[in-house]
């Protein structure tokens, strides 16, 4: 379990193609500071809100594969040479929770649509369209996961979601890197996804306020 609290970005230095039996799976290798020092062989690693598992660690750089299923379903298809990325190791127990709980599972790809100033301040809007399925799980000041980074919706109308960024998270994570039309990985609250399948189930009943808090929510 990861919060979507960055720890760091990191450099994508090397991407390799290699043979895994009669299929290829993708290695990258990314130059980090910090999380590598905690990081061994078989840990997990968010990159980018992906889950990914430590192949080779170092001094500074680790190595993590990536399935065809994880290019086909995220944004670390379009990684490079030089690409910027989100890191976060996963929370410890007994740890403050200072985000929200993130699993590191993508759910679906969204795209930027811009990043732009908020005239007035220093904060910046980030605008991105989501996919409609997404969009039942997607509230107002509720928690969504963009790039591995916790944030909160500030307002949704259809597919377009709207977020405040404030100068730390631009400057201390990928979004200041990432390009108008761009891929992102977005992770819906858990919690709405287990809400809905209450609600799936009560369905021939009545789902009261007092049965969602029963069910601790």
């Amino acid at each position: 379990m990861f919060t979507g609290l960055i720890q760091e970005t990191g450099k994508i230095v090397a991407i390799q193609k290699l043979a895994a039996g009669n299929a290829m799976r993708t290695r990258i290798t990314v130059s980090a500071e910090s999380v590598v020092s905690d990081l061994k062989i078989g840990d997990s690693v968010a990159v980018s809100g992906v889950c990914l598992t430590a192949v080779e660690t170092g001094s500074a750089q680790f190595a993590a594969d990536l399935a065809e299923e994880t290019l086909n379903r995220t944004s670390l298809a379009r990684l490079k040479k030089g690409s910027l990325v989100n890191l976060e190791l996963p929370a410890q127990s007994g740890a403050r929770l200072g985000g929200h709980i993130v699993q590191g599972h993508v759910d679906g790809v969204a795209k930027l649509t811009s990043l732009e100033p908020i005239p007035g301040g220093e904060d910046w809007r980030l605008a991105l369209e989501i996919p409609r399925a997404l969009t039942q799980y997607v509230v107002a000041q509720g928690s969504i996961t963009v790039e591995g980074i916790s944030l909160t919706v500030a307002k949704i109308e259809d597919e377009r979601v709207e977020i405040a960024i404030i100068p730390h998270t631009y400057q201390a994570t990928n979004l200041h890197a990432l390009a108008a039309g761009g891929p992102l990985n977005i992770e819906v609250d858990v919690l709405a996804k287990y809400a809905e399948k209450i609600a799936q189930g009560k369905a021939q009943g009545k789902l009261s306020i007092d049965e969602l808090i029963k069910q601790g929510f």
